[in-house]
């Protein structure tokens, strides 16, 4: 079913720069409010982070992903061999500023205030997303069968039973707890000796992320959405609006929403306004299976930081963080040391892909993104610093963000997410 277009007393000319999930569901849910909208990308949509990730629409993602403060975590981490984060000393002295902001903001009385900021995103964004799946005909590539968080030890997995616990009282979040012999049956190919799992029933599972973004993409296009594939040039002020130089041709449009993810921040820099941006990188690969072993269920292997995904194009193995810079050359070692692991757990195949994908996540120091109007430049509206829940998100930014541009109130207060709180 296609929702119903809607007829704003003035519609405008918007042009959307970057067609990653949160460029490509904001222009949708902009064109859906009866603008006139073209997407830019320098690729076609969904063929960057977007394309990589573990395709899981979260709802029990609450909290967001803290900075190690504990000793013991970061003596872990400092040898640098660690599968779930992994850093390049040149990136971190880079992104140094950013990074102890983000240490400062995981301090438990600053998180605390951040979580429920962040929850009122991530607790709508499945919803968001269902209208659109069922307006482009998506349905082929969901699941909705939720993931299974494998634990190791029964200290990991009791403290994640109780934290579990809070979450379903204060944000609803439903789970079925799996003791090893109940996990067994669950998934019958995986090694012995697992402590248990916790079966996170609300998320739903895309087989094939890239294919989801593309199908919105298409549906935002039969509706009358403009896409272009071209490099973005320039962008500067024009009058009361802005102009656009992609792949050498000049576009000049009422108003711009800057949606570029890691690329966002420096064309943000050109216009004087500066935001941190970090990244964490990541990296995929795809596994055939062996001895005719089937992986039922997404799952993640909690206390080593990596998640195996029964996609469309294999097993793919996705890898934790790798703080570093975003134009920094591949590193493989994190993704070979979460292969060796994983073999471990589930008989994997033979490596399918040519090489390793690599992407990377535009992380902010309060772990919140950016939405809304950029402070002193009227016209440019921003939608970028998700981490690691672009892919979830990006519905519910773009509904919001949409109400925002048309003058209404808002479903959440939008407060938190403004680019000038830094």
């Amino acid at each position: 079913m296609v929702p119903a277009r809607s007829s704003p007393k003035s519609a405008r000319d918007i042009l959307v720069l970057g067609a990653g999930m949160v460029g490509v569901c904001t222009a949708w849910y902009l064109l859906q409010r009866g603008h006139r909208v073209t997407l830019v990308d320098r690729n076609a949509p969904g063929r960057e982070t977007s394309f990589g990730n573990a395709g899981i629409i979260q709802r029990e993602a609450v909290r967001p992903y803290r900075f190690p403060r504990d000793l013991a975590t970061l003596t872990r981490v400092l040898p640098n061999r660690q599968v779930d984060i992994r850093y390049q000393p040149y990136g971190m002295v880079r992104a140094a500023l950013p990074l102890f902001q983000y240490w400062r903001n995981s301090a438990p009385q600053r998180y605390a205030h951040i979580v429920p900021e962040y929850a009122a995103l991530i607790t709508r964004a499945r919803d968001a997303h269902a209208e659109m799946v069922d307006a482009a005909g998506a349905q082929s590539v969901i699941r909705k069968d939720g993931y299974l968080e494998v634990f190791r030890t029964a200290e990991a997995f009791d403290a994640e039973c109780r934290q579990a616990e809070q979450d379903a009282t204060e944000y609803d979040v439903t789970y079925r707890v799996l003791d090893s012999a109940a996990l067994a049956e669950e998934e019958p190919d995986l090694a012995a000796g697992l402590a248990g799992a916790i079966h996170w029933t609300q998320p739903w599972t895309a087989t094939d992320p890239g294919a989801l973004v593309a199908a919105y993409a298409n549906h935002f296009q039969q509706q009358g959405g403009h896409v272009i594939q071209a490099p973005l040039e320039t962008l500067s002020r024009n009058g009361s609006g802005w102009r656009a130089t992609v792949g050498g041709e000049t576009i000049a449009t009422e108003q711009v929403v800057l949606a570029l993810g890691p690329w966002s921040a420096p064309w943000l820099d050109q216009q004087g306004l500066h935001v941190p941006l970090f990244v964490k990188r990541g990296y995929h690969m795809h596994y055939g299976t062996l001895d005719n072993a089937r992986l039922r269920h997404w799952l993640m292997d909690s206390e080593t930081g990596y998640l195996l995904a029964p996609m469309r194009a294999g097993i793919r193995l996705t890898t934790g963080a790798e703080l570093a810079r975003h134009n920094a050359r591949p590193h493989y070692r994190q993704l070979a040391a979460a292969e060796a692991v994983a073999r471990t757990l589930f008989p994997l195949g033979d490596r399918l892909d040519p090489q390793p994908w690599m992407g990377a996540r535009p992380c902010t120091p309060d772990m919140k993104p950016v939405i809304g109007p950029a402070p002193g430049l009227p016209g440019l509206w921003l939608a970028f610093g998700h981490g690691h829940q672009g892919f979830t998100m990006g519905p519910i930014t773009g509904k919001l963000l949409g109400q925002m541009m048309d003058g209404e109130t808002t479903d959440v207060d939008m407060a938190p997410y403004r680019a000038d709180r830094f």
